[in-house]
């Protein structure tokens, strides 16, 4: 009898869908580029290549801020992909998941935050009137459905690494996990603002 190869320490177990943001996202992306068509038409006159920089450079935060950031669980991590970098979280070292109008981790006394999953400003406000307290402490509503899940199923799976490595929430086997949270930058995206930014200013002195 075979038995299946352990999942690597890097292999996606789950993603968790992004609550909003994707659609607006797209919007800007589009209009960026409809600005970046309307400049090269009139590229002659000499202003439009000081626009073209600008509308590039709103083009990479567009994309940063609204569709880089990513939510996903490995075997060991959960993965935060925000703006400019990426946090692994080993899910053992995971104190606390609240979702409020951003999912909010704590880990040996640190806070991470992530953007993918969260309670609009409109949700909260409902959420409080109906129910005389935040959405998340108590039973949400058939429209924070998503996000009670993920903040479920995120507290679950810290639980179930911590029941496979036999360690207790908040011991010191835990509080040393917590050390092994790794942060890496997005380097291409750093590197193309930083680039527009100098790309602009030079256009200026010119």
């Amino acid at each position: 009898m075979t038995h299946p190869a352990p999942t690597p320490d890097d292999a996606v177990v789950e993603r968790f869908a992004p609550t909003s943001g994707r659609f607006s996202g797209v919007a800007g992306l589009v209009t960026a580029g409809a600005v970046l068509v309307l400049a090269a038409i009139d590229w002659d006159n000499g202003a439009p290549l000081g626009i073209a920089i600008v509308t590039v450079l709103a083009a990479v935060l567009v994309w940063a801020a609204m569709l880089r950031p990513a939510l996903w669980v490995t075997a060991r991590d959960l993965v935060m992909r925000g703006m400019f970098g990426t946090y692994r979280i080993p899910l053992a070292a995971i104190d606390t998941v609240v979702v409020t109008q951003v999912l909010a981790v704590k880990v040996g006394g640190k806070r991470y935050v992530s953007p993918v999953i969260g309670y609009t400003v409109r949700q909260t406000m409902k959420a409080k009137v109906r129910e005389g307290q935040g959405p998340t402490s108590a039973a949400p509503g058939p429209a924070h459905d998503h996000q009670a899940f993920v903040e479920a199923r995120l507290d679950y799976m810290a639980q179930d690494a911590r029941d496979r490595l036999g360690i207790r929430r908040g011991s010191p086997e835990q509080q040393a996990l917590a050390a092994d949270v790794r942060h890496s930058w997005a380097w291409p995206e750093l590197a193309a603002c930083a680039l527009l930014v100098l790309a602009f200013l030079v256009w200026l002195v010119a």
